[in-house]
């Protein structure tokens, strides 16, 4: 496998660790959404809101860069995964998820009796309603850092869907 499948898979892992904790369920998308921007599915929740039974759909991108600056995160996103993910006109909610891993892929999980621990840290932003650009391959995304793509986040923006805020 290379490096780029072994990111991509690795990506998968943490997001589904993540969502599995508050008990979602996570399936990796059909090749037909995938050409549309979108890699995992995740749904679930109570179904007391307006919206029943909440769903979230993700592009999901890996890189051991080191793009923080000024608390920020900064990725070079391609254009055409910004385009798809800057709708407005998308039943589902749509996010970008960045997981940012060593460089080196020994590095990305240690584990004991005590821990199974995933190297370095995820994070996700809402490109909804975003303008188009006059760019050619890609956009330069800007994440605060402080949007981490834990468990208390993910159960948020499931809670904020089903109480049907557009995010």
């Amino acid at each position: 496998m290379d490096i780029n499948q072994q990111k991509e898979q690795f990506s998968y892992a943490y997001i589904y660790a993540v969502a599995s904790t508050p008990g979602y369920s996570f399936q990796i998308a059909a090749k037909p959404l995938d050409f549309d921007g979108i890699d995992i599915i995740l749904a679930g929740g109570s179904g007391g809101g307006i919206i029943r039974y909440p769903r979230l759909e993700l592009q999901v991108k890996c890189t051991s860069l080191d793009l923080v600056s000024n608390d920020i995160i900064r990725y070079p996103l391609p254009l055409k995964n910004y385009n798809e993910l800057r709708v407005e006109n998308v039943q589902t909610p749509r996010i970008l998820a960045i997981v940012v891993v060593p460089d080196n892929p020994d590095n990305w999980l240690t584990q004991s009796r005590q821990e199974l621990c995933l190297r370095y840290c995820g994070y996700w932003v809402s490109l909804r309603g975003q303008p188009p650009t006059q760019n050619q391959t890609s956009v330069t995304i800007s994440i605060p850092q402080q949007n981490i793509f834990n468990v208390e986040d993910l159960k948020t923006l499931m809670q904020r869907i089903e109480a049907g805020e557009i995010l």
